[in-house]
């Protein structure tokens, strides 16, 4: 199956955390061997056969919508959205809130990574598994028995049954890989101008045992 999907890429965040390099420019352009890390990220994309991308930006966003243009020299087709309402005086609208928004431009489904995040797994079977199982969304989760962060996500078979990242329990040995697909029904009880964390809509899955999981390896 190829990986025609488009990505929607969460590229928003401040980067408090890495005020020391990277001059108040957004996470995505701090450079990595040389370049900006969100051309390691686009190739990377390109590579899985990916070719619609939309970048949700926010902080100081112009840097990087300079830096990547219409995407086409990484061999895709770019396209941004604002993490703002426009309406509200630019309210910013959370990482749930700035999917729905992006989602507009590609329409459903979709799959997902974070602007930081570098991720070295076949797109394929991951794909393959959300059109088998069948649910509005589907999320990749990692076998980590808190040995690199506190563990957060509670699998049963393919379905995620519980996530707590504040107060995970003793029985959650896995956290969330970092790419995920999700169809417009994900997002169906949200409304376009509601600011909302993307953690309300994994919740509300899991609530209605809504939310498939794809375990890697890696």
């Amino acid at each position: 199956m190829s990986n025609e999907l488009p990505v929607l890429i969460l590229a928003g965040g401040l980067g408090t955390r890495l005020n020391s390099i990277n001059s108040g420019l957004p996470k995505s352009m701090v450079a990595v061997c040389g370049q900006p890390f969100i051309a390691h990220q686009l190739l990377l994309l390109k590579e899985q056969g990916v070719r619609q991308v939309v970048l949700c930006v926010g902080h100081n966003a112009q840097p990087l919508t300079d830096f990547v243009g219409d995407g086409s020299r990484f061999g895709l087709a770019v396209e941004f959205s604002y993490d703002s309402d426009g309406e509200n005086g630019g309210k910013l609208l959370g990482t749930g809130g700035a999917l729905l928004k992006a989602s507009k431009l590609v329409g459903s489904p979709f799959a997902m990574v974070y602007g930081d995040s570098w991720l070295e797994v076949d797109f394929s079977p991951i794909i393959q598994s959300y059109f088998r199982l069948g649910k509005p969304a589907l999320i990749t989760v990692y076998r980590n028995e808190n040995r690199f962060i506190p563990s957060n996500l509670k699998i049963e078979g393919e379905l995620v049954t519980a996530y707590n990242k504040d107060s995970p329990s003793a029985d959650m040995v896995h956290v969330d890989f970092g790419l995920s697909i999700f169809s417009s029904e994900a997002f169906s009880s949200f409304s376009e101008q509601q600011a909302f964390d993307l953690s309300l809509v994994v919740q509300r899955l899991i609530a209605a045992r809504q939310l498939a999981c794809y375990e890697v390896k890696q």
